[in-house]
């Protein structure tokens, strides 16, 4: 009786990875389990279409009287014979698992792992893919562990008030409030929605099986400062010498839609880097929603996994983000700033203009205040606390991180990004004239009409680097510089060009193209150029 009560509460089996003598393969259930299982997960899908949609089912059901006692009684009819059908698929599928040899010693190991902890069998566990929240914690946040230096990035504090405004804004805030919690995450993460895991759980299950079986990598729990579960992936090559860089690793935070499974990962790996990936809150086997505050936490529980678990120190860990991933990254990019250096791909500055610029214009003040109180995901501001080598690549075809109805460079949000970091650390150099001349400078579309400008601006390459080794040997390399104080605006100009250039790189791209290898590359320091 135990052991068909394990079957009927055990978590779903996916696949059997490579071990040994066996070959990996997807796990095949009996006619008893699959039908079952297929009628739990149609419910399952009904019920969480009816959750997205409700509002439109309410009105539904209160046209057609069902908010009537007849009409409640009918629904609890309804209800019951669900529940019947759904406890006795659950009942079934248990029967199913019990006859499954292969499950039968997939469930007992899980068991005894349960129940003994850490141990040799601990291993054995990554031979098999199955529901994460069956999977035990790996690595658990504890306050005694590494800590960031400094924490920030709450969301966006208000005002104080008085009563009366208070009170006046209390329905506006009410409705922010669902609004966010309701459908506004979902539009700002899509991947955290059940119906799109659900509907890409195969790829999921095929990028798994890649990165275990092809690139050796370890699955791990990760147990967050607020009690979330953060599905990791990490790839060890500190001791394969066909790998130069595997003794450093690589942080990867994907965007909105993205899972480590087929996301950001890939690029670092193929320049030869460790690399440790995760899901956001939400997304595959991570629990939780992905609000600022959780993603911190997230990130945070990752690094101290990095630093305690897996041993690298902090210089030897760099951070790579795309799009959205870019607030994670970014966050602890400023709280964590001993880290070796920091590339974000087709990233953005604050997640407002771009979500204004998707709304009605009538919405915008409302789209704003819910944002900035619930969403507030200013990337710039964290990055410009963050003093470490940094490469911005930009998408020269971005259709997502731009303001424009078409793809047009001039709106690509990378360019403000770009220029509030540089504001922040050569204030004395950008001044409103100077920021004017850098923006028409990245609204140029083709590489032929930038050099074109960067040639009729007199750039010389070596004679900006030199002006900005003359400068730091007189005084330091650290930010802000205050280099440009005493310089005429040509000057300025010339130094505020070259210096875009070593940030910024582009790649002629749309938004979701995998970035190649080449272009992951440590951004420029001026540190190594003193040397």
């Amino acid at each position: 009786m135990a052991s068909l009560l394990r079957c009927i509460l055990g978590p779903r089996l996916y696949r059997v990875n490579s071990h040994g003598t066996i070959k990996g393969h997807d796990y095949q259930s009996n006619a008893m389990e699959k039908h079952s299982d297929n009628i739990i997960k149609l419910i399952s899908f009904c019920w969480s279409f009816g959750y997205y949609t409700s509002p439109i089912i309410i009105g539904i059901l209160y046209r057609r009287g069902y908010f009537s006692l007849d009409g409640a009684l009918s629904l609890g009819k309804f209800g019951g014979m669900v529940l019947i059908a759904l406890c006795g698929a659950f009942y079934v599928r248990g029967l199913g698992r019990a006859y499954s040899p292969e499950y039968g010693v997939f469930i007992s190991l899980l068991d005894e792992i349960s129940r003994n902890g850490q141990g040799e069998n601990r291993k054995e566990l990554q031979f098999y893919d199955f529901d994460f929240s069956a999977w035990p914690v790996d690595y658990e946040w504890n306050e005694s562990g590494s800590q960031p230096l400094w924490r920030n990035q709450s969301s966006g504090s208000q005002r104080s008030r008085g009563a009366v405004e208070w009170l006046g804004g209390l329905p506006c805030q009410l409705l922010s409030y669902l609004a966010i919690h309701s459908f506004g995450c979902r539009i700002v993460y899509p991947g955290s929605t059940a119906l799109l895991n659900a509907a890409i759980s195969s790829q999921l299950v095929l990028g798994r099986m890649k990165l275990i079986e092809k690139d050796h990598g370890k699955r791990s729990k990760v147990r967050t400062k607020d009690g979330n579960s953060i599905d990791t992936m990490f790839v060890d090559r500190r001791l394969k010498t066909a790998f130069p860089n595997g003794q450093k690793l690589v942080i990867t935070s994907e965007g909105n839609a993205g899972f480590y499974e087929i996301g950001c990962m890939e690029t670092p790996l193929k320049a030869g880097y460790s690399v440790l990936g995760w899901n956001h809150p939400g997304f595959g086997g991570s629990t939780g929603s992905p609000f600022p505050e959780t993603e911190g936490n997230a990130i945070a529980a990752v690094m101290q996994y990095a630093v305690d678990e897996l041993g690298f120190a902090y210089d030897d860990i760099s951070l790579f983000a795309w799009s959205i991933g870019g607030f994670a990254t970014s966050w602890a990019a400023m709280n964590y700033p001993q880290i070796s250096f920091v590339i974000v791909d087709a990233t953005f500055d604050d997640l407002i203009p771009l979500a204004i610029a998707k709304m009605p214009p009538s919405l915008s003040n409302f789209v704003s205040s819910t944002i900035r109180t619930y969403m507030n995901m200013k990337i710039a501001d964290n990055l410009s606390n963050y003093k470490g080598p940094l490469r911005i690549v930009r998408r020269t075809k971005d259709e997502i991180i731009i303001t424009s109805e078409l793809p047009d460079v001039a709106y690509n949000r990378g360019n403000d990004l770009l220029i509030k970091i540089l504001q922040s650390r050569y204030p004395k150099l950008l001044d409103d004239e100077v920021t004017k001349v850098l923006r028409q400078f990245l609204s140029i579309s083709d590489q032929l009409s930038m050099l074109s400008m960067y040639s009729a601006f007199e750039v010389d390459d070596s004679a900006c680097l030199r002006v900005l080794k003359e400068y730091a040997e007189k005084h330091s390399t650290k930010f802000p510089m205050l280099i440009g104080d005493d310089m005429n605006h040509a000057r300025k100009v010339q130094l505020a060009l070259y210096l875009s250039t070593k940030y910024m790189t582009d790649f002629d791209s749309t938004h979701c193209t995998p970035l190649p290898a080449s272009y992951f590359l440590p951004p420029w320091n001026l540190d190594d150029e003193m040397k």
